[in-house]
């Protein structure tokens, strides 16, 4: 049986764009013919979504299989932790209540023993079902200090070989430092995983932009495969932390997965972003 190819889109930090992007991406290779699903092994978010079948799953994961053309599903976000302050969170296995946790309980005895496990195997029948799966990281993979817990990451990379791509903030300024950073700071053995970088949210000139995207890449060696705008929508934002959304209003959004969708695609590389995926 056949396996979907994949893509992870990292960032240098949380906000960067990577849930925008894997929705924008997913309906891009949703209009080009491909059965695609979106996938993030381990979120956390106090924004749930409440699919079909009553499974919890972050909002972000139902945004974009909205954008796949799919039913939200709890494989798409097998693990999900809910903050509760204090460092503790409510963890959710496949959609259902496992636990709450410290993180330290959580890292030290879940994430690798329990979580990774059932991360694969979501991944691997969502793989079965589909010709491309588009992977969010979380976060930054340059966070050194939980790098062997992190299973959004490169942990999940590593052991599948997925190929990355990797996306940084210009809005918020340091954005070739910090894909520089986030280069240096990832493990040796990672570094050929990533196989170029996105820039996201610029306003102005991009050609503005090519004496510092060539000394970017000519560090790195890692290609920029495009400049994506500053894109006005008005989809619920992943971070912010005003409670539970259980509708997605698919009428009024769709749109606006169209309107990402070509944004970004008259933005990037597109050729050799699906030459990454191997399509």
């Amino acid at each position: 049986m056949s396996r979907a190819k994949m893509i992870m889109i990292q960032g240098t930090s949380s906000g960067a764009g990577k849930s925008t992007l894997v929705a924008g991406l997913c309906r891009l290779l949703s209009d080009a013919g491909y059965k695609v699903a979106p996938f993030k092994a381990q979120n956390m978010s106090s924004k749930l979504y409440e699919t079909d079948d009553g499974s919890k799953i972050a909002l972000a994961q139902a945004i974009q299989a909205l954008a796949a053309r799919k039913n939200p599903d709890a494989r798409m976000n097998p693990i999900l932790l809910k903050p509760l302050g204090d460092y503790r969170s409510t963890v959710f296995v496949n959609g259902r209540f496992f636990s709450d946790m410290h993180a330290r309980e959580y890292y030290e005895q879940f994430v690798i023993q329990r979580g990774l496990p059932v991360a694969l195997e979501s991944l691997d029948r969502l793989r079965r079902e589909n010709d491309v799966i588009v992977i969010e990281g979380a976060g930054s993979p340059a966070e050194v200090n939980i790098a062997k817990y992190d299973i959004a990451n490169m942990v999940l990379a590593e052991k599948l070989k997925i190929p990355v791509l990797i996306v940084a903030d210009i809005e918020r300024g340091g954005c070739f430092a910090s894909i520089v950073g986030t280069m240096q700071l990832l493990k040796a053995r990672h570094r050929p995983l990533v196989k170029g970088f996105l820039i996201n949210k610029f306003r102005g000139d991009a050609t503005l932009l090519e004496p510092a995207i060539k000394v970017t890449q000519q560090i790195t060696k890692k290609k920029i495969l495009g400049v994506i705008p500053k894109i006005d929508f008005n989809l619920p934002d992943e971070d912010s932390l005003d409670g539970v959304k259980s509708e997605l209003p698919r009428e009024s959004w769709d749109w606006q997965m169209d309107l990402l969708a070509k944004a970004i695609k008259d933005s990037i590389e597109l050729e050799k972003v699906t030459g990454v995926i191997g399509l």
